[in-house]
Protein backbone atom coordinates (compact mmCIF):
# COMPACT_ATOMS: atom_id res chain seq x y z
CA UNK A 1 0.00 0.00 0.00
CA UNK A 2 1.32 3.45 -0.88
CA UNK A 3 0.77 6.47 1.29
CA UNK A 4 0.73 9.93 -0.28
CA UNK A 5 0.21 13.51 0.81
CA UNK A 6 -0.95 15.78 -1.99
CA UNK A 7 0.94 19.01 -1.43
CA UNK A 8 2.64 21.96 -3.03
CA UNK A 9 6.13 22.07 -1.55
CA UNK A 10 6.54 25.64 -2.77
CA UNK A 11 4.42 26.69 0.18
CA UNK A 12 4.32 23.36 2.08
CA UNK A 13 0.57 23.33 1.59
CA UNK A 14 -2.12 20.89 0.57
CA UNK A 15 -3.12 21.09 -3.08
CA UNK A 16 -6.78 20.87 -3.96
CA UNK A 17 -7.63 17.89 -6.18
CA UNK A 18 -8.94 18.86 -9.61
CA UNK A 19 -12.13 16.93 -8.92
CA UNK A 20 -12.95 19.46 -6.21
CA UNK A 21 -12.69 22.41 -8.56
CA UNK A 22 -16.29 22.08 -9.70
CA UNK A 23 -18.37 24.37 -7.51
CA UNK A 24 -22.04 24.44 -6.73
CA UNK A 25 -24.03 27.39 -7.87
CA UNK A 26 -22.01 30.36 -6.72
CA UNK A 27 -23.51 32.48 -3.94
CA UNK A 28 -23.09 36.23 -3.85
CA UNK A 29 -19.90 37.40 -2.20
CA UNK A 30 -20.34 39.92 0.61
CA UNK A 31 -18.00 42.49 2.14
CA UNK A 32 -19.55 42.65 5.62
CA UNK A 33 -22.07 40.79 7.75
CA UNK A 34 -23.10 39.75 11.23
CA UNK A 35 -22.22 36.27 12.49
CA UNK A 36 -25.39 34.40 13.34
CA UNK A 37 -23.81 31.07 14.27
CA UNK A 38 -20.51 29.22 14.39
CA UNK A 39 -20.37 25.83 12.68
CA UNK A 40 -16.95 24.75 13.93
CA UNK A 41 -13.53 26.22 14.58
CA UNK A 42 -13.05 27.49 11.03
CA UNK A 43 -16.56 28.09 9.69
CA UNK A 44 -19.22 30.69 10.52
CA UNK A 45 -22.67 31.50 9.15
CA UNK A 46 -23.85 35.07 8.62
CA UNK A 47 -27.35 36.37 9.30
CA UNK A 48 -27.99 36.51 5.54
CA UNK A 49 -27.39 32.75 5.32
CA UNK A 50 -23.91 32.92 3.78
CA UNK A 51 -21.47 30.38 5.16
CA UNK A 52 -17.86 31.53 5.51
CA UNK A 53 -14.95 29.10 5.47
CA UNK A 54 -12.04 30.90 7.13
CA UNK A 55 -9.28 30.81 4.54
CA UNK A 56 -5.85 29.55 5.49
CA UNK A 57 -6.60 27.50 8.61
CA UNK A 58 -7.73 24.01 9.52
CA UNK A 59 -9.37 23.72 12.93
CA UNK A 60 -9.90 20.40 14.73
CA UNK A 61 -12.89 18.73 13.08
CA UNK A 62 -16.30 18.01 14.57
CA UNK A 63 -18.54 15.18 13.26
CA UNK A 64 -21.21 17.60 11.99
CA UNK A 65 -23.59 14.76 11.23
CA UNK A 66 -21.05 12.51 9.50
CA UNK A 67 -21.78 8.92 10.49
CA UNK A 68 -18.92 7.22 12.28
CA UNK A 69 -16.75 10.35 12.33
CA UNK A 70 -14.98 10.83 15.65
CA UNK A 71 -14.39 14.39 16.79
CA UNK A 72 -10.75 15.42 16.75
CA UNK A 73 -9.27 16.47 20.10
CA UNK A 74 -9.95 20.09 21.10
CA UNK A 75 -12.57 20.54 18.36
CA UNK A 76 -15.13 21.88 20.86
CA UNK A 77 -12.55 24.24 22.35
CA UNK A 78 -11.71 25.59 18.90
CA UNK A 79 -15.36 26.21 18.10
CA UNK A 80 -15.88 27.95 21.44
CA UNK A 81 -12.90 30.23 20.80
CA UNK A 82 -14.31 31.25 17.42
CA UNK A 83 -17.69 31.90 19.06
CA UNK A 84 -16.06 34.21 21.61
CA UNK A 85 -14.32 36.11 18.81
CA UNK A 86 -17.20 36.40 16.32
CA UNK A 87 -20.66 35.30 17.45
CA UNK A 88 -23.24 38.10 16.98
CA UNK A 89 -20.41 40.40 15.91
CA UNK A 90 -20.18 42.50 12.77
CA UNK A 91 -17.29 41.31 10.61
CA UNK A 92 -15.67 42.33 7.35
CA UNK A 93 -14.52 39.87 4.71
CA UNK A 94 -11.42 40.06 2.56
CA UNK A 95 -10.82 37.80 -0.43
CA UNK A 96 -7.21 37.17 -1.41
CA UNK A 97 -7.67 34.31 -3.86
CA UNK A 98 -10.39 31.88 -4.82
CA UNK A 99 -13.66 33.21 -3.38
CA UNK A 100 -16.00 30.20 -3.29
CA UNK A 101 -15.39 26.51 -2.60
CA UNK A 102 -17.18 23.47 -4.01
CA UNK A 103 -19.62 23.49 -1.09
CA UNK A 104 -20.76 27.02 -1.90
CA UNK A 105 -18.98 28.53 1.08
CA UNK A 106 -17.28 31.91 0.81
CA UNK A 107 -13.51 31.70 1.23
CA UNK A 108 -12.38 34.79 3.09
CA UNK A 109 -10.18 36.25 5.77
CA UNK A 110 -12.40 37.86 8.36
CA UNK A 111 -11.87 40.85 10.65
CA UNK A 112 -13.89 42.14 13.59
CA UNK A 113 -15.03 45.73 14.09
CA UNK A 114 -11.69 46.58 15.71
CA UNK A 115 -9.77 45.24 12.75
CA UNK A 116 -8.55 42.07 14.48
CA UNK A 117 -7.67 39.35 12.00
CA UNK A 118 -9.65 36.34 13.23
CA UNK A 119 -7.55 33.69 11.47
CA UNK A 120 -4.47 35.12 13.14
CA UNK A 121 -6.20 35.06 16.53
CA UNK A 122 -7.22 31.39 16.22
CA UNK A 123 -3.76 30.32 15.07
CA UNK A 124 -2.13 32.33 17.87
CA UNK A 125 -4.33 30.54 20.42
CA UNK A 126 -3.05 27.21 19.12
CA UNK A 127 -6.54 26.12 18.10
CA UNK A 128 -5.95 25.56 14.38
CA UNK A 129 -3.19 24.71 11.92
CA UNK A 130 -2.23 26.56 8.78
CA UNK A 131 -3.94 25.09 5.69
CA UNK A 132 -3.95 26.64 2.26
CA UNK A 133 -4.16 26.01 -1.49
CA UNK A 134 -2.19 27.03 -4.54
CA UNK A 135 -4.96 29.45 -5.53
CA UNK A 136 -5.51 30.97 -2.09
CA UNK A 137 -2.38 31.51 -0.03
CA UNK A 138 -1.72 35.25 0.05
CA UNK A 139 -1.41 35.39 3.87
CA UNK A 140 0.17 32.01 4.45
CA UNK A 141 3.60 33.33 5.45
CA UNK A 142 2.07 35.41 8.25
CA UNK A 143 -0.02 32.48 9.46
CA UNK A 144 2.96 30.13 9.49
CA UNK A 145 4.92 32.62 11.60
CA UNK A 146 2.08 32.78 14.14
CA UNK A 147 1.78 29.00 14.14
CA UNK A 148 5.48 28.57 14.92
CA UNK A 149 5.12 30.78 17.99
CA UNK A 150 2.05 28.88 19.24
CA UNK A 151 3.71 25.51 18.64
CA UNK A 152 6.89 26.56 20.47
CA UNK A 153 4.76 27.67 23.44
CA UNK A 154 2.77 24.40 23.31
CA UNK A 155 -0.52 26.28 23.20
CA UNK A 156 -3.82 24.53 22.51
CA UNK A 157 -3.46 21.66 20.08
CA UNK A 158 0.33 21.83 20.25
CA UNK A 159 0.25 20.36 23.74
CA UNK A 160 -1.73 17.34 22.53
CA UNK A 161 -0.04 14.24 21.12
CA UNK A 162 -2.62 13.93 18.33
CA UNK A 163 -1.25 17.11 16.70
CA UNK A 164 2.46 16.42 17.08
CA UNK A 165 4.65 16.68 13.98
CA UNK A 166 4.78 13.10 12.73
CA UNK A 167 7.87 11.30 11.56
CA UNK A 168 7.53 9.97 8.02
CA UNK A 169 7.43 6.36 9.26
CA UNK A 170 4.51 7.10 11.64
CA UNK A 171 1.95 8.09 9.04
CA UNK A 172 0.14 4.76 8.55
CA UNK A 173 -2.02 5.33 11.63
CA UNK A 174 -3.26 8.71 10.43
CA UNK A 175 -4.77 7.98 7.00
CA UNK A 176 -7.53 10.42 5.94
CA UNK A 177 -6.33 13.00 8.45
CA UNK A 178 -4.66 16.38 8.04
CA UNK A 179 -1.17 16.17 9.53
CA UNK A 180 2.28 17.73 9.63
CA UNK A 181 5.02 15.27 8.68
CA UNK A 182 8.78 15.53 8.88
CA UNK A 183 11.44 13.33 7.32
CA UNK A 184 14.37 13.05 4.97
CA UNK A 185 13.86 12.63 1.22
CA UNK A 186 15.43 9.39 0.00
CA UNK A 187 14.67 9.68 -3.71
CA UNK A 188 12.73 11.75 -6.24
CA UNK A 189 11.13 11.18 -9.62
CA UNK A 190 9.05 12.98 -12.23
CA UNK A 191 6.49 10.87 -14.07
CA UNK A 192 4.30 12.46 -16.76
CA UNK A 193 4.76 15.88 -15.20
CA UNK A 194 3.93 14.76 -11.65
CA UNK A 195 6.68 14.92 -9.06
CA UNK A 196 7.30 12.37 -6.34
CA UNK A 197 9.45 12.74 -3.23
CA UNK A 198 9.95 9.42 -1.48
CA UNK A 199 10.81 9.29 2.21
CA UNK A 200 11.67 5.58 2.36
CA UNK A 201 13.66 3.02 0.44
CA UNK A 202 10.57 1.39 -1.08
CA UNK A 203 8.28 3.95 -2.75
CA UNK A 204 5.54 1.33 -3.06
CA UNK A 205 5.09 1.04 0.70
CA UNK A 206 6.69 4.10 2.29
CA UNK A 207 5.57 7.69 2.77
CA UNK A 208 5.61 9.69 -0.46
CA UNK A 209 4.75 13.23 -1.48
CA UNK A 210 2.94 13.72 -4.78
CA UNK A 211 3.38 17.10 -6.46
CA UNK A 212 0.66 17.70 -9.05
CA UNK A 213 1.67 18.80 -12.56
CA UNK A 214 0.16 22.23 -11.85
CA UNK A 215 2.27 22.64 -8.72
CA UNK A 216 5.32 21.19 -10.43
CA UNK A 217 5.08 24.03 -12.93
CA UNK A 218 5.33 26.46 -10.00
CA UNK A 219 8.63 24.85 -9.02
CA UNK A 220 9.92 25.14 -12.57
CA UNK A 221 8.95 28.81 -12.79
CA UNK A 222 10.84 29.39 -9.54
CA UNK A 223 13.81 27.50 -11.07
CA UNK A 224 13.64 24.83 -8.38
CA UNK A 225 14.50 21.26 -9.35
CA UNK A 226 12.52 19.02 -6.99
CA UNK A 227 15.26 16.40 -7.29
CA UNK A 228 17.47 18.81 -5.36
CA UNK A 229 15.46 17.89 -2.24
CA UNK A 230 17.01 14.40 -2.16
CA UNK A 231 18.92 14.02 1.08
CA UNK A 232 17.27 17.03 2.68
CA UNK A 233 14.98 17.05 5.72
CA UNK A 234 11.56 18.54 5.02
CA UNK A 235 8.46 19.35 7.01
CA UNK A 236 5.24 19.14 4.98
CA UNK A 237 1.52 19.29 5.66
CA UNK A 238 -1.61 17.94 4.05
CA UNK A 239 -4.16 15.14 3.99
CA UNK A 240 -2.74 11.64 4.29
CA UNK A 241 -4.10 9.19 1.75
CA UNK A 242 -3.37 5.54 1.10
CA UNK A 243 -2.85 4.24 -2.46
Amino acid sequence: MRRIILISLLACLAVQPASQARERKAPETVATGRVASVVDGDTVRLDNGSQIRLTGIQAPKLPLGRHGFKAWPLSKESKFALEKLTLHQQISLRYDGRKIDRHGRLLAHIFDSRGRWIQGEIISLGLARVYSFYDNRARTTDLLALERVARAARLGIWDHRFYRVLKSDETSGFIDMFQLVEGRVMSAAIVRGRGYLNFGKNWRTDFTISISPRSHQSFKRAKIDIKSYVGRKLRVRGWLKSY
